[in-house]
């Protein structure tokens, strides 16, 4: 684990919590692709706000990070109150840059179009959501997507392992999840139970993903999901489950995700920058170092990084709000 890891993993992503980014590192040349200041490489204040999914702050953060080695005056606030918490604050003109897990609603495109706020989708990292138990579980390898929907579809009364599969043990059943306000609770229900939003409600559900993994982690028959990252970061007492699409049990990894393999489960992963924040050069210099470097960031994060043809819809995406930007 590196140290941008060992970072986050002492300050947890807290409902509506900001990290402050303020690095005192000099700038210099890293041997990167890009400079990533977007004003020829000279130095840069200013501060840059962000907010919305738990899943992508980390992703945000190490962006931030890396990038204040650059320029250690702009100062980057990361905060999380989920991808629907981000878009209302984004859309309402409080934030530059909205972290997402999802794309963007047509109730939030409406409130952002009400408010003058343009904006572009950039695609900056893969994920694969990953189903969870504890470590100690013994019992379950693989889980069908049919399974799955019945454990948590509105309504469900399963409450022990035993109803899952007969063949599991009488273990209670103890289920952990991210709260309504986030993108991976919406992408989740509609893609395991076919509808955005349809899901069991007596869950222990929380917009921290780590508050997910300590509920997983210390009840022997717990179950959760959340981002692909925070399972590689905790592996050590979690278990990632193999997932049946109806092709057979594949599991999240790097690969099965850009390669589409990994179904339903592997989605794309967002920030959405306004054109208006785009006129001020400190929130230009860190959007074009985040898509300079996306590769590196999301492999400093332990993200999945985009393939090529992503790549290459990034850069076009980015060169698009710069026109619109003036």
């Amino acid at each position: 684990m590196d140290i941008h890891l060992l970072r986050r993993a002492k300050a947890p992503l807290a409902l509506m919590a900001a990290v402050m980014l303020a690095v005192s590192a000099c700038g210099g040349d890293d041997g990167d692709d890009g400079n990533g200041s977007g004003s020829g490489g000279s130095e840069l204040s200013g501060s840059v706000k962000v907010d919305g999914s738990s899943t992508v702050a980390p992703l945000t953060t190490a962006a931030a990070e890396l990038f204040a080695e650059e320029q250690p005056k702009v100062q980057v606030t990361v905060g999380t109150s989920g991808t629907g918490g981000g878009f209302e604050k984004f859309c309402n003109g409080e934030t530059d840059i909205s972290d997402a897990s999802r794309p963007i609603k047509d109730e939030e495109k409406a409130a952002c179009e009400e408010k003058g706020i343009t904006y572009e989708e950039f695609q900056i990292a893969n994920d694969a959501l990953t189903v969870v138990v504890p470590k100690e579980n013994d019992w379950v390898e693989c889980l069908t997507v049919e399974q799955l929907k019945k454990i948590w579809e509105p309504g469900s009364k399963m409450n022990n392992w035993n109803q899952v599969d007969p063949k599991f043990p009488d273990e209670e059943l103890k289920l952990f999840g991210p709260g309504t306000d986030s993108g991976t609770f919406d992408y989740f229900t509609d893609e395991i139970n076919g509808e955005e939003g349809a899901s069991r409600t007596d869950y222990s559900p929380s917009e921290d993903d780590n508050v997910i993994v300590q509920g997983v982690a210390g009840s022997k028959g717990g179950l959760g999901y959340f981002g692909f990252s925070y399972f590689e970061e905790n592996a050590d007492k979690l278990k990632a489950l193999q997932i049946d699409g109806g092709e057979g049990c594949v599991s999240p990894s790097v690969e099965t995700a850009q390669d589409g393999s990994y179904t339903p489960l592997a989605r794309p992963l967002f920030i959405y920058p306004s054109a208006k924040a785009l006129e001020r050069e400190e929130v230009l210099g860190f959007v074009e170092y985040y898509v300079e470097d996306h590769k590196a960031i999301a492999e400093d994060a332990q993200f999945i990084p985009l393939n090529a043809e992503q790549e290459t819809e990034l850069k076009a995406d980015l060169d698009k709000l710069k026109a619109a930007a003036g």
